[in-house]
């Protein structure tokens, strides 16, 4: 078997995680770590890899890679995602895509002009959990979806470029398109910067559907204690995903109804009926079965779960949120194309 050529450009904090997982897969070969700072090149040396360098032109231009995976800075995503396709290598570009809506699109609009596979990490719709949350909510399992509510906080590592939003953001809207499978009609975003000025360290977004679904998403590097907890609500029951507990999948046998002569103070009941219900979730890396995906999708020239049409879609989103903060939380309508 011909294994694929794979370049890792960026080996820093999360970088040398992909460096890690592509070092170990059999189906592929770590050809190359590229990564400007001495520090994390030497780190990704104790990997088994051919060689580091410094200069990603040392790796597009290497006939031995076929693939590129880049977890780079943030502002340097679409740049470096575009050369990675001008040189016909497959790319994973890590979250978020780009950080304007005009790049994701651009980038976009390139990768269907080639036969490369162009996919982004994405990697919560790679989580067993999440999947299995999908599952519930196309299988009908919760009834009708009312709403969901998504926790992202921590007291953390203050990045200056991109913000809380653009850092954080990306994995909870990228699992709302996943679960619900339908795009916002309109996005409201108010937050504040207190530890560096003019870059945003939290944000609450409230996003409105077509079915009257809402969603709601609490983002920030302020907070006493590491929360990682996705909640929807359905008609016959309600999940919780808590990707910080043991049990990372909660199944509550409740559900709101709504209940037409009921009407001394609301419009519904909460019925409660049984007990709790933890899933077995399979123990699987995220970061491994995104990679195995990547793989996949290059082996059998077919679009990945997480192609550059998502991206697009996540990055409306944030471009709307990102609008609407900048107006102090006046509604904004995402759009996949630019007007």
């Amino acid at each position: 078997m011909n294994r694929i050529g794979v370049a890792v450009i960026g080996a820093g904090a999360w970088g040398i995680n992909h460096v890690r997982v592509v070092a170990t897969e059999p189906r592929c070969r770590l050809v190359a770590v590229v990564d400007p700072d001495a520090a994390c090149r030497e780190r990704a040396s104790a990997f088994d890899t051919d060689c580091v360098h410094a200069d990603p032109d040392a790796v597009l231009g290497d006939p031995r890679v076929d693939a590129v995976v880049i977890a780079t800075p943030a502002p340097t995503h679409a740049v470096l995602a575009r050369r990675a396709l001008e040189a016909n290598k497959h790319v994973l570009i890590e979250k978020p895509v780009a950080l304007s809506l005009a790049e994701a699109i651009a980038l976009r609009d390139l990768a269907k002009q080639t036969d490369r596979v162009a996919m982004i990490g994405h990697l919560m719709l790679f989580h067993p959990a999440v999947i299995r949350l999908r599952q519930l909510v196309t299988s009908g399992q919760l009834g009708t979806l009312h709403g969901l509510h998504s926790t992202r906080v921590n007291l953390g590592r203050h990045r200056k470029d991109p913000s809380v939003l653009w850092s954080f953001g990306p994995h909870d809207l990228s699992m709302f398109d996943f679960v619900c499978a339908k795009f916002p009609t309109s996005i409201s975003a108010r937050g504040y910067s207190m530890v560096q000025p003019d870059v945003l360290d939290v944000a609450f977004l409230t996003l409105r559907y077509p079915g009257g679904e809402m969603a709601h998403v609490h983002l920030s590097w302020l907070h006493p204690r590491k929360e990682r907890r996705l909640t929807l609500v359905g008609s016959e029951r309600m999940v919780e995903f808590d990707d910080v507990a043991t049990d990372k999948l909660r199944i509550f046998e409740k559900g709101a109804e709504r209940v037409p002569d009921f009407t001394q103070f609301d419009q519904y009941l909460t019925i409660a009926r049984g007990a709790v219900h933890v899933p077995q979730i399979p123990m699987v890396e995220p970061l491994h079965a995104q990679l195995s995906h990547f793989l996949d999708c290059i082996e059998t020239a077919t679009p990945p779960l997480t192609d550059l049409e998502s991206g697009v879609r996540v990055t409306s989103i944030l471009d709307a949120a990102q609008k609407s903060l900048d107006q102090d939380g006046t509604p904004i309508a995402p759009r996949c194309e630019e007007p």
